[in-house]
């Protein structure tokens, strides 16, 4: 469990662009405790993914929120993110463990077996990232590295009923994305059911 118990993780739509999301970004930041936001990539760009990213990672940084960006090492040192997550347990994981830790957080997803997982661990990474199209499937795996495992544990929550249980499960962060931005109150009420969510859930575990 992270120190101050599980907390909310934000992670954008893929963007080819930063100045429309940012009205978006700022609406959800506002709205409460929001501990990290992955950036993520419309393209494979490197310049045009820095730009992206010097341009969010302030806003949120400034909130206290860790910004990482998706895929790459190199832009997320280049653009003064506070890390990246990296797909997969092999070797481009194992290279940004090697460039960013332990300064910089380096967080491993698409881990689709369970010794993808444990393999990153080894690895060293902060975080191992879950995410499953079925709910009680994720739920079991959260719940099984959650007593295992050191290595704290973040949960996609494809929507925003999925939160509780998986904080109930043990995981240590809960990562929404379009259940935010799609949210036809707006970001900031779908941040602030979450963390309201995220409340509850702790007080039953």
């Amino acid at each position: 469990m992270s120190e101050d118990g599980p907390r909310l993780a934000l992670a954008t739509p893929p963007l080819a662009e930063a100045r429309d999301f940012l009205p978006a970004l700022d609406s959800a930041l506002s709205a409460g405790d929001v501990a990290s936001l992955l950036i993520r990539f419309a393209a494979d760009d490197p310049r045009r993914n820095e730009e992206i990213a010097r341009a969010l990672a302030p806003p949120a940084q400034e909130k206290g929120v860790a910004v990482l960006v998706e895929g790459s090492a190199t832009v997320a040192l280049r653009a003064k993110a506070d890390g990246a997550q990296i797909a997969g347990g092999g070797d481009a994981l194992a290279d940004a463990v090697k460039k960013l830790s332990p300064k910089y957080i380096v967080g491993a997803a698409e881990l689709a077996l369970r010794d993808d997982a444990m393999r990153a661990g080894e690895l060293g990474v902060d975080y191992v990232l879950f995410e499953e199209d079925d709910l009680a499937a994720l739920i079991e795996r959260v719940a099984w590295w959650a007593e295992l495992f050191n290595t704290p544990c973040v949960a996609r929550a494809a929507t925003l009923d999925a939160v509780a249980p998986l904080v109930e499960a043990g995981a240590d962060f809960v990562l929404l994305d379009d259940a935010v931005w799609t949210d036809s109150r707006g970001p900031a009420a779908a941040v602030a059911q979450a963390l309201a969510a995220i409340q509850q859930a702790e007080a039953k575990r």
